[in-house]
């Protein structure tokens, strides 16, 4: 087998790492070239490492997930939230247990290939929404998460409040390829079901408080935020202030609209990496000093030959678990 990876290649023709008008991130395994060596992180890992942030997330200057405002159970719906972080990409579970395949390299789709098809990334979403069809709240927060990933490629102006981290430097005019008419019927779905969802919340005192906005908003804003610190680690999708984006928890960037006691008291977290995979937050949103983040990641060092069978390869090489620390700032 020849060597397909080079250290000399462009990282733009063989990674994700970068995005452009014709792509939207977030939406299968994150490869990432970085020192000479392949990473590759997979959804679910990405997802759950998310969730890790939401269950930490929670001090004397921010609020804990399900205290920003009044609710009869804080402690429960905390758990629907950092459930639904933890699991807003599970409906790319069965891409990632048999990925489709590149035939240049042999490792699965770049994200270009896998998003020309508008359809099957839709139906990805609806396959995550009905995995878990007793958890409204949990479906409510995930659609809503799609719905504003669309709404930036589909409407003309889409609340910048829940801008994604990916997009904190301005969106692209195109998020995904082909025409809006789809995304803009997807949505009109997702809003469809969103409202069925929200009336069976209603329904019941135990949760009719969770549909408020002063509960809701910040809920739906705090998956984006995890979701964008998640992908800062495990890849280079989420911009640098400035110069080239390293990925990997080598970029400077900032967080805005991060819900500190309530969705009316809202700041900015500047990240910046200190070296050694150590990271600052400022200010610092999490219970524990430093957090220790452990992310999975099956890394390959360059030049590499194409596997020809990737499964076996992807077995064969065991999965490194990379740490690394969020600290405040002193």
């Amino acid at each position: 087998m020849r060597a397909f990876y080079s250290q000399g290649e462009s990282v733009r023709a063989i990674t994700i790492a970068r995005y452009d008008s014709q792509l939207i991130p977030d939406a299968l395994m994150l490869k990432t070239i970085h020192a000479g060596k392949l990473w590759l992180v997979t959804q679910p890992d990405h997802s759950a490492l998310a969730g890790y942030l939401a269950a930490h997330w929670g001090n004397t200057v921010f609020s804990r997930p399900g205290a920003y405002g009044a609710v009869l159970d804080p402690e429960r719906l905390r758990a629907e939230a950092v459930f639904a972080i933890a699991e807003h990409d599970n409906g790319w579970w069965e891409w990632e247990a048999n990925p489709d395949r590149s035939v240049e390299d042999g490792f699965p789709l770049g994200l270009g290939e896998v998003l020309k098809d508008q359809q099957a990334g839709m139906d990805r979403w609806r396959s995550g929404l009905a995995r878990f069809s007793h958890n409204p709240m949990v479906n409510l927060l995930v659609s809503s998460h799609a719905y504003w990933l669309y709404a930036a490629r589909a409407l003309s102006q889409p609340d910048p409040v829940f801008t994604h981290p990916l997009f904190w430097k301005g969106a692209p005019e195109q998020l995904y390829p082909g025409s809006i008419e789809a995304p803009l019927a997807f949505m009109e779905l997702l809003a469809a079901r969103q409202k069925s969802w929200i009336e069976e919340l209603r329904a019941d005192p135990a949760t009719v408080a969770w549909t408020e906005p002063a509960n809701l908003a910040p809920l739906v804003r705090l998956l984006q935020l995890c979701d964008g610190l998640s992908l800062a680690l495990s890849s280079a999708l989420i911009p640098a202030r400035s110069g080239a984006t390293q990925g990997l928890g080598e970029d400077a960037f900032e967080l805005h609209n991060v819900p500190r006691r309530s969705w009316a008291d809202r700041c900015t977290i500047t990240v910046t990496p200190l070296g050694n995979r150590r990271i600052e937050l400022d200010p610092f949103p999490f219970d524990v000093h430093p957090l220790i983040v452990t992310m999975p990641a099956r890394i390959v060092s360059l030049p590499c030959e194409k596997p020809a069978h990737f499964h076996t390869w992807s077995h064969a090489h065991a999965r490194e678990f990379v740490q690394f620390q969020f600290v405040a700032r002193t």
